[in-house]
């Protein structure tokens, strides 16, 4: 069983769905704390000027330290549902797919969300069935493992029955490997070579949502999420 955990991200960007392709479960670790500035609740598209970023308001005034993602609720005082739909729509309008997707993202974005969580989820789902990805996905706060950092790690991956645990790249800096290996699970780290593929503007720009790479390349994009990637696992 191979498995890979990462925390719920809004409109997430190609390595997240490539961890998720070569996993056979991907965990979503949504009752951990709510990380300010992370891309939990952002990520950015391409637009005729370059990059812009798309950001989900969230109530959190006064309350970090106690907010975990699966209870954190969106502000929907500002208009950010309007605002976020008109630049997809004027970013992507001439994509050579975007006309396939559109049905589904005008109704994303006319639906009043009230978590956070239940976007992410949406959105992630929806674009892991576009790419043709078939690994099962389960919250975090549906299984039983608590813990904090490794611990946590070590004892969702425990629940989840894994033989091998495909970590982030950052995972090298507090993962303790000795502790996986002595419950019998392989631990490997992804190391993301971003694709370059054709875009409506040029010139090309990394790391952008992956609906970019959606709305641009339809069919395609599996193939070249996992293009030039070492295989995880070998």
């Amino acid at each position: 069983m191979i498995v890979s955990i990462n925390q719920p991200a809004y409109l997430p960007w190609l390595g997240y769905f490539h961890r998720i392709a070569a996993s056979d479960l991907h965990i979503v670790l949504d009752h951990v704390q709510f990380e300010k500035n992370s891309f939990t609740n952002r990520n950015k598209v391409r637009t005729a000027n370059g990059s812009a970023w798309l950001t989900v308001p969230v109530k959190t005034s006064g309350r970090f330290g106690e907010l975990a993602i699966n209870s954190l609720e969106i502000d929907n005082k500002s208009d950010w549902r309007r605002k976020h739909w008109q630049t997809v729509q004027q970013s992507y309008a001439k994509a050579a797919h975007f006309r396939e997707h559109e049905a589904f993202f005008r109704e994303l974005y006319g639906t009043p969300w009230e978590k956070l969580v239940d976007l992410c989820e949406r959105v992630t789902s929806y674009l892991v069935q576009s790419f043709g990805i078939k690994s099962r996905l389960v919250r975090s706060s549906e299984m039983k493992g608590r813990g904090a950092k490794d611990e946590l790690v070590l004892n969702l991956c425990r629940e989840a029955g894994a033989s091998t645990y495909i970590s982030g790249a950052l995972g090298r800096d507090y993962l303790r490997e000795e502790l996986f290996r002595e419950a019998g699970i392989k631990v490997l780290y992804q190391d993301y070579h971003h694709p370059e593929y054709p875009q409506v503007y040029k010139p090309f720009e990394p790391y952008m949502a992956a609906v970019d790479l959606l709305f641009n390349c339809g069919p395609k994009s599996l193939e070249i999420i996992m293009k030039d990637q070492e295989r995880i696992p070998a």
